[in-house]
C-alpha cells in the first residue's frame, strides 16, 4: 500500500513564506511525474506545479515566480517552496504522483496525498 504524506501548511500573513512536502511510501516500480495542486472553498482543484523525474518543472501563471517545486527522487519526495504569499493562494495543497505500480506489468496509477490546508491572512 502507498501511502503520500504531507506537512508544512499552516497560517501565514501576506508576503510570507511557507514550504510544503510530500513523501511517498511503500511499494513503486517508479515515480514519473510528481505535481501539486490546490483547491480553495468552493472552486475546483487546480493545478499548480508540476516536476519530472529528469527535474522539468512547469508552473500555473498564478504561481510562476513566487513558487519552486522540487524532488528528491531517492526518497520519493516533492517540496512546493511559496514564497511571497497572497491571500488568493489559500486553500488545500494537494500533492499528485504519477507512478508506474510495483508488480508486473507496471501498469500506470496515480496517487494523491491527504491535503495540507494553507491560509494566508494578516
Amino acid at each position: 500500500q502507498v501511502q503520500l504524506v504531507e506537512s508544512g501548511g499552516g497560517l501565514v500573513q501576506p508576503g510570507g513564506s511557507l514550504r510544503l512536502s510530500c513523501a511517498a511510501s511503500g511499494s513503486i516500480f517508479r515515480i514519473n511525474n510528481m505535481a501539486w495542486y490546490r483547491q480553495a472553498r468552493g472552486k475546483q482543484r487546480a493545478f499548480v506545479a508540476s516536476i519530472t523525474s529528469g527535474g522539468s518543472s512547469n508552473y500555473a501563471d498564478s504561481v510562476q515566480g513566487r513558487f519552486t517545486i522540487s524532488r528528491d527522487n531517492a526518497n520519493n519526495t516533492v517540496w512546493l517552496q511559496m514564497n511571497t504569499l497572497k491571500a488568493e493562494d489559500t486553500a488545500v495543497y494537494f500533492c499528485k504522483l504519477d507512478a508506474l505500480k510495483y508488480l508486473w506489468p507496471h501498469g500506470p496509477v496515480t496517487y494523491w496525498g491527504q491535503g495540507t490546508q494553507v491560509t494566508v491572512s494578516s
